[in-house]
């Protein structure tokens, strides 16, 4: 960590500190636990949507947008080691319209995320034990995970790197036991529109409208840097855990993809609730051992998501409210614990009220949108610091500059109007909910800055030596 990141950590208020535990496992952990659920299920709808290869390119082109984002932020996260994430690179390159605007993405997704998932839990859990009522069910799981989040990050992060290897070892049993049945002719079964091919039966629309879909399979990586104020050593660790984690989903991304479909069929896949253990089903029959191990497995990858995003929200919301931008009671962390508990409780109490009464389509079409809206913002962060702080202290510098951050840039344009092609209704809702904040913004918090934030005094600073240099 810088010199001048140091110094503003020291003279950062007590109450709002939080406690350095995490190394590279952890964060490997936090990482890959964040997305882990995406290779379990939600993928498989793109194969309806473009056909298998259509849906095999999509997820190529999402692969190159988040290998090259993760690694321009890691550049990020080891100059700017703070809490706020997209918040704080936002904020130092573009002033505070452009960190509030990054943030607010952050949150946006973060919050409305776990409401979507712990539906996905619920379902599986109503199998085990049936008769429960769901909204009783939903409070359950908010309610244990808030509590082990506010119990210390270290106790969550041991926690998440549990469950992501439990899930990491479901996904490898599925391969194991899968692969001697795969089927490529399988892969085909999706029959062409009228005027396409059996390559892309959807024709390039197809790509297209698979892309929301692909991102499925790495979305939430990007919120790894919320941990950087955790991390033991910010300018080693966080460029360690943003590498191993997206080389793992990579990696599964890709097998999930070719075995679930050469084993169970394009056209079952592509309207699965659970894909792998169907496809296991489909091969090798349903009283295989493998196909209710590998269901349970899944709840596992579920709760690794629901568990991991609830950590990350948190820190959004806690450095968002240090600095000023949401309401400052909101930064508070607990006396004992040094965990942002006020964050934890209300981004808890939206998520309870969304997953109970809220449509899940629309709330996962905000949460996704938000997140492109901040790989944009963090991706000219980088192209900005760089041309406006050449000198700035980065302990690890993003390799191939400028195609990188310039590559994700594009991919998430991309990615950001074929969320509009596929699911119009996205633009009036999500415009409804970013109006909301904007407004708040633009007429009482950004009158109540706090200088003294990390994020800010970090920006305010950087610009002033950039003035006397």
């Amino acid at each position: 960590m810088s010199d001048l990141a140091t110094n503003i950590n020291v003279n950062t208020n007590e109450s709002q500190q939080l406690k350095r535990c995490a190394g590279p496992l952890l964060l490997w952990g936090l990482g890959v636990g964040y997305v882990i659920s995406g290779d379990y299920f939600g993928w498989n709808f793109g194969i309806a949507a473009g056909g298998f290869w259509g849906l095999f390119i999509a997820t190529i082109l999402m692969a190159i947008m988040y290998i090259t984002m993760c690694l321009t932020i890691a550049e990020l996260a080891t100059a700017i080691p703070f809490a706020g994430g997209a918040y704080a690179f936002g904020r130092s390159a573009m002033g505070p319209w452009g960190g509030y605007l990054a943030g607010i993405g952050v949150v946006l997704e973060y919050v409305l995320a776990p409401a979507v998932i712990v539906n996905g839990i619920v379902g599986y859990v109503n199998i085990l034990i049936p008769g429960v009522p769901d909204w009783l069910w939903v409070i359950g799981f908010y309610g244990i995970f808030l509590a082990m989040n506010t119990l210390g990050a270290k106790t969550t992060l041991n926690f998440e790197l549990a469950v992501t290897s439990i899930a990491i070892i479901g996904l490898a049993i599925f391969a194991v036991v899968g692969f001697s049945h795969f089927d490529m002719s399988r892969v085909w079964e999706i029959a062409p529109t009228a005027g396409n091919t059996e390559f892309l039966p959807m024709g390039w629309l197809g790509v297209w409208a698979a892309i929301p879909y692909a991102i499925w399979f790495f979305l939430a990586i990007e919120g790894l840097p919320l941990v950087s104020e955790e991390c033991k050593n910010p300018a080693k660790d966080m460029p360690k855990g943003l590498i191993t984690s997206i080389a793992t989903l990579v990696i599964t991304a890709f097998l999930v993809l070719f075995l679930a479909v050469g084993l169970g069929g394009a056209e079952a896949m592509g309207k699965s609730d659970s894909p792998l253990p169907e496809a296991l089903a489909l091969a090798l029959g349903q009283a295989h051992w493998s196909v209710k191990g590998l269901a349970l497995i899944g709840l596992a990858g579920l709760i690794a998501s629901f568990n991991g995003i609830i950590f990350g929200y948190g820190r959004a919301i806690f450095a968002l409210s240090r600095a000023g931008y949401l309401p400052r009671g909101l930064s508070k962390v607990h006396p004992r614990f040094r965990t942002p508990h006020v964050a934890l409780l209300v981004g808890g109490a939206i998520g309870i009220v969304g997953a109970i009464l809220g449509n899940g389509d629309v709330l996962i079409q905000i949460a996704v949108f938000g997140a492109v809206i901040s790989y944009i913002m963090m991706m000219l962060s980088a192209i900005v610091l760089r041309k406006r702080q050449p000198n700035m202290e980065r302990p690890y510098k993003v390799p191939f500059y400028p195609v990188t951050p310039y590559a994700a840039l594009i991919l998430a344009m991309i990615a950001l109007f074929a969320g509009f092609f596929y699911a119009p209704k996205v633009i009036l809702w999500t415009a409804l909910v970013y109006a909301i904040f904007v407004a708040y913004f633009a007429f009482y918090s950004r009158h109540h800055l706090v200088a003294k934030a990390p994020e800010e005094e970090f920006a305010i600073l950087k610009k002033a030596e950039e003035e006397l240099g």
